[in-house]
C-alpha cells in the first residue's frame, strides 16, 4: 500500500491555547504508538483535510515531523458538533512488520431481488469490520455483494465476506452484515396498531365488568341493609 504523504511540526501550544492554532488554520495532534512516546504536532487543517478524506483510519501516511518519517494511522478525529470541521486528531505510529488492528468500511453493492420484487426491505447491521493484518495491507473497505438476497430472512455473515490474502476478521464470524427483513407497509402498520388497541379495550372491559373473585370455601357475604332512622312522632298540643 503506498503512504500517502503529510507534514507535520512539533507544537508548543498545548490545552486551551491550541485555539490560536485552529484560527491560524492548524490542527493540533498528537503522535503515539506501541513504545513510542507521545509527540505533540500540529498539521496544516486542508492538507489534512485532503489527506484523511483519500486514506480514512486504515490508510497509512508518511508523516514528516522535523525532516524525520513515520508510518501511521489516523486515530480519532474529535469534530466540531456544528460546523463538522476537525479539532483534534491522533496519528498511531505502526512498525511495518507488526500486525495491528483496525475496522474496515463495509461498502455494499448489488441489488437485492427481494428488494427488486418488494418482498422485504434491506437491513445493514454492520457498516465496518474489524481485522488485522500487516499495516501494509489493511484493505481501503470491504465489499459485500447483496444480489444473492432473495427471500425474507436471507443474511450476510462476516464469515461469509471475502477477505484479502493476509487479513483475518476480529468482528465474530457469525454477525449479521446484511439481512432481508420483512417488509412492513403503512397502511399494515396502522391496521396492527388498531387491531391491538382494540383488544387492549376489550380487555379493559371484560375486567370491569368480571364479579369480584371469592376465595375458596369462603361464603359470600350478603349486603348489609341500611338500617333506617326511626321517625320521631310529632308533638302533642296540649289544648
Amino acid at each position: 500500500m503506498k503512504q500517502i504523504p503529510l507534514t507535520a511540526s512539533k507544537r508548543t501550544l498545548v490545552g486551551r491555547k491550541v485555539k490560536q492554532l485552529r484560527q491560524l488554520g492548524r490542527l493540533p495532534a498528537n503522535i503515539y504508538g506501541n513504545q513510542v512516546p507521545s509527540v505533540a504536532v500540529e498539521v496544516n487543517l486542508k492538507d489534512f483535510t485532503a489527506v484523511f478524506k483519500q486514506v480514512g483510519e486504515t490508510g497509512l501516511v508518511e508523516l514528516t515531523v522535523d525532516n524525520e518519517k513515520r508510518p501511521v494511522l489516523i486515530k480519532n478525529v474529535q469534530i466540531h458538533p456544528a460546523t463538522q470541521a476537525p479539532l483534534h486528531v491522533e496519528f498511531y505510529q505502526v512498525d511495518l512488520k507488526q500486525k495491528v488492528k483496525a475496522k474496515v468500511p463495509v461498502e455494499l453493492t448489488g441489488q437485492a431481488p427481494a428488494v427488486d420484487q418488494k418482498l422485504g426491505v434491506l437491513l445493514t447491521l454492520l457498516d465496518e469490520i474489524e481485522v488485522e493484518t500487516l499495516p501494509a495491507d489493511l484493505p481501503e473497505k470491504l465489499t459485500v455483494d447483496v444480489g444473492k438476497l432473495a427471500q425474507v430472512g436471507n443474511t450476510i455473515k462476516v464469515k461469509d465476506v471475502s477477505l484479502p490474502t493476509g487479513v483475518t476478521a476480529i468482528t465474530l464470524p457469525g454477525a449479521e452484515v446484511v439481512k432481508i427483513g420483512e417488509l412492513v407497509t403503512k397502511e399494515a402498520q396502522a391496521q396492527a396498531e388498531a387491531e391491538a388497541a382494540a383488544k387492549a379495550q376489550a380487555q379493559a372491559e371484560t375486567a370491569a365488568a368480571a364479579p369480584t373473585a371469592v376465595a375458596p370455601g369462603a361464603t359470600p357475604q350478603a349486603a348489609t341493609p341500611t338500617a333506617e332512622t326511626p321517625k320521631t312522632p310529632p308533638a302533642k298540643t296540649e289544648k
